[in-house]
């Protein structure tokens, strides 16, 4: 972490509002943040470490008027006390934050294998894993998130959806289509085009992945050798909705008459080429039922 983190930074990964962190801050002197230069705020790494572990007691139903008389020890330790059985996933959240910052890879596997076990491997990754990297995500955008303890956690995470895959064995339903999911040139986050990997698969569908950072042409040489169904990819780097429409434009022309599904990190898609075989940032619920 780059270890200097607005209070609005504070907020989104922690779920405390600012207005109330101020008031800890005044009241109980749970903080006490640096300056820079110009006399801007900042706070620490051991700050944001404190500020979750306090409030994943706090979601856990201790009152803050307890929770600011623990030391430091005590709070780590009371923390580590809460059995994850019955955690909230805003809790789980937080505390994989903590385990990325500490980079604490056993933290981070104990976390995510009481998950799974309570609900499941898919329903962990949609419920703690989808906003986990949603609030990194955020962080990372505005350069308060070192992109070295990123890439630890989506590789640890990219480790579990690999292995999620391989166990579904190949197992394929009478009426399968074929699924060809890449990532075009410049496009490097993996994790959700993994996950769709997963649903396909478990599905009985069958998958042809090509991966990161694919050219267009190479695709479609891919596509002429065993023609596919459906297309899926992601553009999450693409920002402009006239270069997203390029490329959907370029999707179109090459695999005429298939479905194509996108997503993308515009969530208000008007302006958006419309077409019958584009699919923009559908649902995940109505992604699955269209599997079935």
């Amino acid at each position: 972490m780059t270890g200097q983190y607005s209070i609005k930074d504070l907020e989104r990964l922690t779920g405390i509002k600012a207005h109330t962190l101020r008031i800890w801050e005044k009241r109980y002197n749970i903080l006490e943040p640096n300056r820079t230069n110009t006399n801007i705020r900042f706070y620490s790494n051991d700050d944001l470490r404190k500020v979750l572990n306090i409030a994943i007691l706090n979601n856990y139903g201790l009152k803050i008027s307890k929770i600011v008389g623990l030391s430091a020890d005590e709070l780590h330790r009371k923390v580590l006390e809460i059995g994850t059985d019955h955690m909230e996933e805003s809790v789980q959240i937080e505390s994989l934050i903590v385990a990325m910052i500490d980079i604490d890879e056993s933290r981070f596997e104990r976390i995510l294998s009481n998950c799974t076990i309570r609900m499941g491997f898919e329903q962990t990754v949609i419920k703690v894993l989808y906003p986990f990297f949603k609030k990194i995500g955020i962080l990372w955008q505005t350069g308060s998130v070192n992109p070295a303890q990123e890439h630890f956690i989506t590789n640890l995470v990219r480790q579990k959806l690999i292995v999620a895959i391989d166990s579904q064995g190949m197992t394929e339903r009478a009426d399968r289509k074929r699924y060809l999911l890449f990532l075009a040139e410049g496009e490097l986050h993996e994790l959700g085009l993994l996950f769709y990997n997963y649903l396909i698969q478990k599905a009985g569908h069958k998958v042809i992945y090509l991966g990161q950072s694919v050219p267009i042409k190479d695709v479609v040489e891919v596509d002429k050798l065993l023609p596919s169904d459906v297309i899926l990819t992601s553009t999450l780097s693409l920002s402009r909705i006239d270069d997203c429409n390029k490329l959907f434009q370029t999707l179109l022309d090459h695999f005429q008459g298939r479905t194509i599904y996108i997503t993308n990190k515009i969530e208000n898609t008007e302006g958006f080429i419309v077409n019958e075989n584009l699919k923009i940032n559908v649902s995940l619920e109505a992604f699955k039922a269209s599997l079935s």
